[in-house]
């Protein structure tokens, strides 16, 4: 095309196209749910194929990213996922991920967050999946959950977002709601001395005041960077 026939109309209608498209691509990248697995075995991560199934995983309808977790101290392997709507997200769990572990001749661990409910708090807090930056690699994730039916509109995370932005050593959470209302979270920290402090013994004391039992893991970060990077995950990028 000759430069001179170029128009401001016809920059204007660049414009307008590439904001269309840079618009429909955010829509697409922000998360409408989180799947949370976990497979009970005992694989040192440095054995798990990911190279082979990382191209599997990311066909799956509705597929943004997942991060791959590697259970500290049990070799647990698992993943935090991001998926386009809730109807994927149960799509994974129900058909994929159970097909694939039963391969495996192992027992999991599936749960399914809905994520839009949770994009205001997690705006706010920074997490890295809503656009927020993280300062450093993390060395080690936890997830938690706690067991309680409580919808996220009554969870008063405008009072907690300032208290955990002081956690030791936290670069990053992104708060979860089940679509049962259960609460929990999903951690990046710094150091594993610092993860382990958080959910060994800070986090029990959040759980005892709502008297409610809970769940928490451990993961270790420093090993999973590779396999996650090529899976969009945004602790790597």
């Amino acid at each position: 095309m000759n430069i001179k026939h170029i128009t401001p109309k016809f920059i204007l209608f660049l414009i307008v196209l590439l904001t269309f498209f840079s618009t429909a691509h955010a829509e697409k990248a922000t998360p409408k749910a989180f799947v949370y697995t976990e497979v009970q075995n005992s694989v040192p991560f440095d054995k798990i194929p990911w190279k082979i199934r990382n191209p599997i995983i990311s066909s799956q309808p509705g597929f943004i990213s997942k991060t791959w977790l590697s259970g500290y101290g049990n070799n647990s392997v698992g993943g935090i996922y991001s998926f386009d709507s809730i109807e994927n997200a149960q799509k994974y769990v129900t058909e994929f991920f159970p097909n694939a572990v039963k391969r495996q001749g192992v027992a999991h661990t599936s749960r399914i967050f809905n994520a839009v409910v949770v994009k205001e708090a997690n705006r706010d807090i920074g997490s890295v999946h809503f656009g927020g930056k993280i300062s450093a690699k993390p060395s080690a994730f936890v997830y938690t959950e706690i067991q309680v039916n409580l919808p996220f509109e009554n969870v008063p995370w405008q009072q907690r977002n300032p208290i955990i932005k002081k956690i030791p050593g936290l670069l990053s959470k992104t708060w979860l709601s089940g679509i049962n209302n259960t609460v929990g979270g999903i951690y990046a920290f710094d150091t594993l001395e610092n993860a382990k402090q958080f959910a060994i013994e800070l986090f029990p004391k959040t759980a005892a005041k709502m008297d409610s039992a809970f769940y928490t893991r451990i993961f270790d970060a420093s090993l999973v960077e590779s396999a996650s990077r090529g899976m969009g995950s945004p602790y790597f990028q």
